[in-house]
């Protein structure tokens, strides 16, 4: 019951569907950003609406406290935008926004909201510098079975399924293959160079431990400053030999 009640305020205080899109976009090897786009569908009832609020603005709070801004397309939708500067920075900034500490998540939401299943997230960035591009590999566990339901047998009593609805994409700069994927299911694939290889979208199961891992290329910066350099020492190299062998003819 301590773990029905809950679910059950959740499902009263949001009656139909949350649509919490979230994306990841690599700019560049220092720069990318990490967007979630939260949208409340149907009509909630007018006593629920301060408690709807009250969810997203903890969220919003969360988000600009590691340096994210906010917008509100309308107003049962919310547009979170958080910054990161490489992969490292990018995993801190997702681990502590879907992760907060038991009193964060009191100082965030309240005493009452604070007892709202938690999502439990974690995410990893590996990069390799191969140059001229950075090869990352990314990978992520988002358990969303706190948000189910189940009795002692492991059976499912109340499926989160038609409250939460939860797509999760990673646009690069360059190619991205998945790798792994269990149990959220690829929805889709778009983009240029090559055109259906720039973004990898998953829909993600609500009641479920779903693990997505990816792997995808940027083009390293100071790999490419690195070798232009060397080519204009080498041209100069190259130009000065050639007027002095033209010196020593003369």
């Amino acid at each position: 019951m301590r773990r029905l009640l809950p679910l059950l305020l959740l499902c009263l205080c949001l009656t139909g569907c949350i649509q919490y899109d979230v994306g990841i976009t690599y700019d560049s090897q220092t720069q990318g950003e990490l967007v979630q786009r939260i949208r409340l569908d149907g009509q909630i009832p007018a006593a629920r609406q301060s408690t709807a609020r009250a969810w997203l603005d903890g969220l919003e709070r969360q988000a600009r406290k590691l340096g994210g801004k906010v917008r509100h397309p309308s107003k049962q939708e919310s547009l979170i935008t958080i910054p990161f500067n490489n992969g490292k920075d990018l995993a801190a900034k997702f681990n502590r926004f879907f992760n907060p500490s038991a009193e964060e998540r009191r100082q965030l939401w309240g005493p009452d909201l604070a007892e709202l299943p938690a999502i439990a997230a974690q995410m990893s960035v590996r990069e390799t510098n191969l140059l001229l591009v950075q090869r990352n590999r990314l990978s992520l566990d988002l358990d969303l079975r706190s948000l189910a339901v189940r009795g002692a047998d492991g059976r499912l009593l109340v499926s989160p399924g038609g409250l939460l609805d939860v797509d999760f994409r990673l646009n690069t700069p360059w190619g991205v293959r998945r790798v792994d994927s269990t149990p959220a299911a690829e929805v889709g694939a778009r983009g240029a160079f090559p055109k259906e290889n720039r973004q990898l979208a998953w829909r993600l199961e609500p009641g479920e431990l779903n693990h997505l891992e990816a792997v995808f290329w940027v083009p390293s910066p100071l790999g490419l400053g690195t070798v232009a350099i060397a080519l204009i020492v080498g041209i100069g190299m190259l130009i000065k030999a050639l007027l002095e062998g033209d010196g020593g003819v003369e």
